[in-house]
């Protein structure tokens, strides 16, 4: 994610290739599989179907924009163009067809007046979706409006079977998003091509700990390069898709896919584990169990560069520098000048810094002080 995404929560999205309505509702129960949907209005500008949406923090708004961007609503139309927004708060007078807060459900519904009913069209001008080879579709609720003797006369979503495609919330495929969305309600990630020799719970805890809260890991006992990882929530499990799948950890490109588990079963009691299964749902190293955490804001892609934080004030560059020399070739150093708690540190490449951020992450500095590693944007 660039840097300006890092604290925006309000995404700007455009539909293209639009064939069958969208509106709020669709809208909503897509982008909703990724955190929570403040705020939502939809408009038509320059003869295009755009809506904004604020998701409840940065987080999700990157989630939702990293796995849906470029993915179809429907099945070969729809498609979704997503960025982010300069607005960082939408202002909504109104609950109803084009805009709605939904933390707020005691708003009037106000008329939205006739163009504004219409997000097919603009300047008074009804256009009709087309159905692929049987021609103009009906009009919704969900999109726009049916229009009788000049007054917007709202109707429920029909069956379009007998124009050849299925209903537009039903079987049309509603969530088709190549599993981007499709899959976003699941929490638990398959992890595979990982090294056997070095791979433990304790590893990928720290791991994908960056980018979402682990509660359980569990290393197949018949295949020790495969692995689940439960995060927390559904969108901390797209961010750590996107940001991890296909990276080097250990000399591996591992993969990074969602899994048909929903759910990290424990070993039963008694079983015999081998210490593979492990319940990290307690922790106190969770990075984003504080609601408005800063690390919401600072998740980025593995770098070469790692940002290090909670150094007491006796610990010096040659101790730090060191210690992760066990781990790669440190080519920078640098505290932070109005900060000595904080330090930059480049190694020779990511996959090094990869391998150092799991091994120093939660390294005793003293007593009361355990080393915080995570990944930067800056350079040294």
């Amino acid at each position: 994610p660039t840097e300006e995404g890092q604290k925006r929560t309000t995404l700007r999205i455009i539909v293209e290739h639009l064939v069958y309505p969208v509106g709020i509702e669709v809208l909503y129960q897509i982008f909703s599989k990724f955190g929570k949907v403040l705020k939502m209005i939809i408009f038509t500008k320059n003869n295009s179907f755009q809506a904004l949406i604020q998701m409840s923090d940065p987080v999700a708004a990157n989630a939702a924009k990293l796995s849906l961007d470029g993915q179809n609503i429907y099945n070969g139309c729809c498609t979704l163009r997503i960025d982010y927004s300069k607005l960082n708060n939408l202002n909504v007078k109104y609950n109803n067809d084009k805009s709605r807060d939904f933390t707020n459900p005691n708003l009037p519904s106000g008329d939205p007046g006739l163009d504004q009913a219409m997000p097919f069209g603009g300047s008074g001008s009804l256009v009709t979706p087309m159905v692929p080879g049987m021609g103009a579709a009906p009009l919704t609720a969900y999109g726009a409006a049916n229009v009788v003797g000049g007054t917007p006369v709202y109707a429920q979503v029909p069956q379009m079977s007998s124009y050849g495609v299925p209903s537009a919330l039903g079987a049309a495929r509603m969530m088709t998003l190549n599993a981007a969305a499709a899959g976003a309600g699941n929490a638990v990630l398959l992890v595979s091509n990982l090294d056997e020799q070095k791979v433990t719970p304790d590893a990928l805890f720290t791991l994908f700990g960056v980018y979402g809260d682990v509660h359980r890991v569990k290393i197949l006992f018949n295949k020790k390069d495969n692995a689940l990882v439960q995060m927390a929530e559904p969108h901390q499990a797209q961010l750590a898709i996107a940001h991890l799948d296909k990276v080097k950890v250990w000399g591996k490109n591992i993969r990074v896919t969602q899994s048909k588990h929903t759910l990290v079963q424990m070993p039963k009691e008694g079983q015999p584990d081998a210490g593979l299964t492990k319940d990290f749902t307690n922790s106190p190293l969770h990075r984003f169990k504080r609601p408005g955490s800063k690390n919401c804001q600072n998740i980025f892609p593995p770098s070469a560069v790692l940002h290090l934080s909670n150094i007491p004030p006796n610990i010096e560059e040659d101790f730090l520098s060191d210690a992760f020399a066990q781990h790669g070739q440190v080519k920078a150093f640098k505290f932070f000048p109005k900060d000595r708690k904080m330090a930059l540190i480049q190694m020779a490449s990511v996959d090094e810094a990869v391998t150092a951020l799991i091994a120093m992450h939660n390294y005793p500095l003293s007593d009361t002080n355990h080393l915080r590693v995570s990944f930067s944007k800056s350079t040294i």
